[in-house]
């Protein structure tokens, strides 16, 4: 996922405020207080790692669903089906977030005795970044990978209508003095989040990031809001068939394999016509299952070492990064001097608490 530069005229926010504040709005509407604190943590940790478009910016758009009566706050995951290493589990159209963490802490703790598990989610809604779930599974020494699909966003290569969703997917694992390998990207070029963020920071979109509604290449928000995000690669020339093939993969993993929604059928982020229906997978590995416990993580400590002491092209801005790094590096900032969240993100943030009667923690100033 893209860590977002600090925006100009940004309000701060401490991490445990704003963890608190996530969690109380979710209680008053009508969401149990484990569940609210797992939606809190996930939304907080997406804020705090700098990915501005997975995190509290989601509330006002969480909140509309639950009042439309498609998103069911207070609905706990079911274990449907299983065998000793796979399990279903149907999310009962509760908050993802909630149905995402008992599953994979079914997969890690199943992993832990069977070597490997995989937890198939159905009948789910957004979960946040796919990178917590992982990060879970390698904080346990276990390696983690995490998949959802979407809605359709994404222009399948040749189409300009939006036919798969973002698809996002995330692997994680331990990595001795790196902490954690974590890789967390869509399989679009860009996520939908980063095309708001643009529109609330008034920014112009990189060629390739989208398409217009007749196909040409979009260079503002709005106009790739009315068209298609590229699948990751972008055009055909330029191999977008490979993040086109890779967002249907994942789509076949959740949606597809869970009985969900998947495809042109999953109804859009901000519909209230009907529940999400999102599929999402979990599977964990046990490295210690076929090797020396420890090795795995010390292997990868020096692959990672070899990596980051490569020479560098000129120009370069640093030396070669570890995939997850520059969230780790947020994260620290954002624990020294508090998550920085734009305007119009507190604005919203603010005004939904006041209408839930939730004071939000710090001055939101010139509220319009």
């Amino acid at each position: 996922m893209p860590v977002y530069a600090d925006p100009d005229g940004g309000v701060a926010i401490a991490p445990a405020a704003l963890h608190a504040w996530t969690a109380e709005l979710l209680g008053r509407c009508g969401t149990p207080v484990d569940i609210a604190a797992d939606v809190a943590e996930i939304l907080m940790a997406s804020d705090r790692r700098g990915i501005a478009s997975h995190g509290t910016a989601r509330l006002p758009t969480y909140v509309a669903r639950v009042a439309a009566g498609v998103l069911d706050p207070a609905a706990r995951p079911l274990l449907a089906r299983s065998r000793p290493a796979i399990a279903l589990f149907d999310a009962r159209n509760g908050w993802g977030h909630h149905a995402g963490r008992v599953a994979m802490d079914w997969a890690i703790e199943t992993a832990l005795t069977q070597g490997a598990a995989t937890a198939i989610v159905g009948h789910s809604n957004h979960y946040g970044i796919a990178g917590w779930y992982a990060l879970r599974a390698a904080t346990a020494g276990l390696i983690g990978m995490s998949f959802t699909n979407a809605s359709p966003l994404v222009a399948p290569t040749r189409s300009r209508t939006p036919l798969i969703g973002t698809n996002p997917i995330a692997i994680a694992a331990p990595a001795g003095h790196w902490g954690a390998f974590c890789l967390d990207m869509a399989t679009s070029t860009v996520p939908l989040g980063r095309i708001e963020v643009a529109a609330r920071r008034g920014e112009t979109l990189m060629a390739g990031w989208a398409i217009d509604e007749e196909g040409r290449p979009a260079v503002t928000p709005e106009a790739a809001l009315r068209g298609a995000l590229q699948p990751l690669g972008g055009v055909e020339a330029t191999a977008g068939y490979k993040g086109y093939g890779l967002g249907l993969a994942v789509d076949l993993l959740t949606g597809v394999l869970s009985g969900s929604a998947f495809g042109p059928t999953v109804l859009g982020f901000f519909s209230t016509e009907g529940p999400a229906d999102l599929g999402q997978a979990f599977i964990v590995l046990d490295p210690a299952a076929i090797d020396a416990n420890g090795v795995f993580s010390r292997r990868l400590e020096g692959y990672l070492d070899q990596l980051t002491e490569a020479p560098v092209i000129p120009d370069a801005s640093g030396r070669v990064l570890v995939p997850g790094e520059p969230e780790v590096r947020a994260e620290e900032r954002a624990d020294v001097r508090g998550i920085i969240l734009d305007r119009a993100h507190a604005v919203s943030l603010h005004r939904l608490g006041a209408r839930f009667g939730v004071a939000f923690p710090v001055d939101v100033p010139a509220i319009g």
